[in-house]
């Protein structure tokens, strides 16, 4: 079989593997799609993502949608359409009975975070314990069931927030992760939500999605205390600030893109006079589980897939991911 591995920044290639066999409790994948998130980008580019370096070849990859090739419990029958949730969790830790995601230790698809890594999705076949499989409903396509796992980080975002429902909301960034917050923002009953980014094109595409409010960064200003709730997606320290100055007092900030894993300079003076809650959002529980129920709802969310790129056109995929101005999702289709 094929998949593709990451050896170091700007080296991956396409590569021939023994198909794995699966043991009792794991089912193989039949891989479709697989979304390339930001993770991938700067495992690709730097050769890390955050602390995370990677020492080995690593397979990247953590949202994807398949079918079943084989499931030796015979509980799954092959060709049945499904997603991944892609995390394995540690030992149980007292207080985080509800965020099972916060506890130390588990796992990931497509991390370097430990050594050996662990592998992802981006891969022709993969072995998952059977627990991490979820069984696509009737008529929601697997391009489209491939937004599930980033469709849980943004609902999982919004669930964090107070003052969402009825409330003026902002999101920063409107990359592929920004626009699924959107999506949420409005779905669970923002009386307005604004977009600001840099580039018009992905402001283009938050409009299509909902967005009441266009802020393009040089163009626009946003005005200090105008917002209940922003949601910082793009991971820029100067972002933050400007969150910080765009919430209302008593309002809150919830910080989804991953900052630099660095001192950085960002004013939180005036977090303390309007006495702002500063949350942090860290990937998700169980909320893939409401992604594909939401996912199979409609076709609405097709707009956030931009492109859909043969994996062995991985150099091309990854070069568009990366260019908001041209992409916004862009999947690697095995």
């Amino acid at each position: 079989m094929k998949k593709l591995a990451i050896h170091a920044a700007e080296d991956i290639r396409w590569e021939d593997v023994d198909k794995p066999e699966p043991a009792q409790g794991q089912v193989r994948l039949r891989v479709k799609y697989v979304g390339i998130c930001g993770s991938d980008l700067h495992y690709y580019f730097h050769g890390a993502n955050g602390e995370y370096t990677i020492r080995e070849p690593l397979t990247p990859g953590h949202e994807l949608s398949a079918v079943v090739d084989v499931d030796p419990s015979g509980r799954l029958a092959q060709g049945t359409p499904v997603v991944v949730h892609p995390a394995r969790y540690g030992a149980e830790v007292a207080g985080l009975e509800s965020r099972p995601h916060l506890r130390p230790g588990g796992d990931y698809l497509g991390s370097a975070a430990a050594t050996p890594h662990r592998q992802g999705g981006a891969a022709e076949y993969l072995i998952v314990d059977e627990g991490m499989v979820r069984v696509l409903p009737d008529g929601l396509p697997l391009q489209r069931a491939a937004l599930a796992e980033p469709l849980a980080v943004a609902l999982h975002a919004v669930s964090l927030a107070d003052g969402v429902a009825g409330g003026r909301v902002l999101v920063i960034g409107a990359g592929p992760i920004g626009l699924l917050v959107l999506a949420a923002a409005v779905r669970a009953g923002a009386q307005t939500v604004s977009a600001s980014d840099v580039r018009n094109e992905a402001l283009q595409r938050a409009s299509s999605l909902g967005a009441d409010e266009l802020l393009l960064v040089g163009r626009d200003s946003i005005a200090d205390e105008t917002y209940d709730v922003v949601f910082e997606c793009s991971g820029a320290p100067v972002a933050l600030t400007q969150a910080v100055r765009a919430t209302r007092r008593a309002g809150t900030i919830v910080q989804v893109g991953m900052l630099p894993n660095a001192e950085i300079a960002v004013n939180l003076a005036p977090m303390l006079a309007k006495e702002l809650t500063l949350r942090g959002a860290f990937r998700f529980s169980s909320e893939i589980d409401d992604a594909v129920a939401l996912l199979a709802e409609s076709d609405r969310l097709d707009a956030v897939v931009t492109h859909v790129v043969s994996a062995q056109n991985s150099v091309e995929a990854f070069a568009l991911a990366r260019d908001s101005s041209l992409s916004s999702k862009v999947l690697l289709e095995f």
